[in-house]
């Protein structure tokens, strides 16, 4: 009776083992927003980046959630464009390191370590990796694109 038990158990490995692939991917995916404690861009306005061209911390009386990660602004009016135009607004790559992404993996970022190209914002590590990004920016943002968003299952 063990034996058949066993052999039935086997004969349904082909179905079984799928599955199980499959949830543990799932598992190992990084969320799509780069958000620490929940918090994207470490509770930096995206939208300030654009209007003010700096890193401007934003306010828990002025956030949204967007794709699982709560968006900070610094006051009711950015918060008003981020809604109706996240994507305009939203940070490259999930918000995760640039540089990183372009190389195939993804890492935390530093709000004052961003670039603006082509109306996109791109964050980074550190201010030494952002130079390192900008050295060969356009290859960099080609080579992310590519990577975007596979290196989420990495």
């Amino acid at each position: 009776m063990k034996r058949r038990i066993f052999l039935t158990s086997f004969a349904m490995m082909p179905t079984i083992l799928p599955m199980i692939l499959s949830a543990r991917t799932a598992f190992a995916m990084k969320p799509e927003i780069f958000a620490s404690r929940g918090i994207a861009i470490k509770g930096y306005d995206p939208v300030a980046y654009f209007k003010q061209g700096r890193a401007v911390r934003g306010s828990s009386d002025f956030e949204t959630d967007y794709k699982g990660a709560t968006f900070r602004f610094a006051n009711a009016e950015n918060l008003t464009d981020f809604i109706a135009n996240p994507e305009a607004f939203a940070p490259q790559y999930g918000g995760y390191c640039a540089w990183a992404v372009s190389h195939g993996y993804t890492a935390s970022i530093d709000p004052d370590a961003w670039t603006i190209d082509n109306g996109k914002l791109y964050l980074n590590y550190s201010l030494r990796v952002r130079a390192q990004w900008d050295a060969d920016r356009q290859t960099r943002i080609k080579l992310g694109d590519q990577n975007w968003p596979a290196v989420l299952s990495r």
